[in-house]
């Protein structure tokens, strides 16, 4: 059951932050915004005070990424009042390269992107990154160089679902379809060109699974 009795005037300002937030930008803060944001001496007394909101029923929280906020009375309508979301940029997915990290969405470096409603609702946009495509492996699957693929971060993923995965050896990071076949991943490209990379599963970190394709026209 959901109540607001007793709450602190920090709590009654972190939660009309994050709805302000939300609304405005059609994704929800980070700790590090809310921090930054209101002021607040430290990100761990921003997470005490979230996790006091949980425990009262006014938020909901998925704690593996940096904007897992959700506040339980705010409507989707409410989302889709906005022109549409905005996601960070993480950078360019291309072999040979490292992936930054998908749950570092705070600072102020990372490039934000905006993603029209056409293509994703802004309440979609909970958890997704960005990343800009070098390469034709997934050209069969309307994936082009110089595309912008929208991931929801994930570290788990279903046979033929299109991934960003780190293979550790490599320190590097791939696009490409994922299959689980005993002990070790087959990682599919969508060309009839390429053929299949094979992995061992424990050697493989899925970072993402692709949820929208923004294309290139130039």
């Amino acid at each position: 059951m959901r109540s607001s009795d007793q709450l602190s005037d920090r709590q009654r300002d972190i939660l009309a932050f994050i709805e302000e937030f939300t609304q405005e930008h059609g994704y929800p803060p980070s700790i590090r915004e809310i921090q930054d944001g209101l002021r607040i001496s430290s990100t761990s007394v921003v997470a005490y005070n979230l996790r006091a909101l949980e425990s009262k029923g006014l938020i909901d929280r998925d704690g593996r990424v940096s904007r897992g906020i959700k506040l339980k009375n705010m409507l989707p309508v409410a989302l889709s009042q906005a022109r549409g979301g905005r996601v960070p940029l993480l950078g360019v997915i291309t072999a040979g390269q490292p992936l930054p990290n998908p749950e570092d969405t705070s600072t102020a470096a990372v490039e934000m992107i905006d993603v029209p409603p056409d293509v994703a609702p802004p309440e979609k946009l909970q958890n997704v990154y960005a990343l800009k495509v070098r390469g034709h492996s997934m050209i069969d699957a309307l994936i082009d160089d110089g595309d912008i693929v929208l991931m929801r971060y994930q570290e788990t993923a279903e046979n033929g679902q299109m991934v960003a995965v780190r293979i550790e050896d490599d320190n590097a990071v791939t696009l490409k379809r994922f299959y689980r076949e005993g002990d070790r991943v087959r990682l599919q490209p969508a060309n009839v060109t390429m053929e299949p990379i094979y992995v061992d599963a424990a050697k493989v970190h899925i970072q993402g699974r692709v949820v929208g394709v923004m294309r290139s026209l130039w």
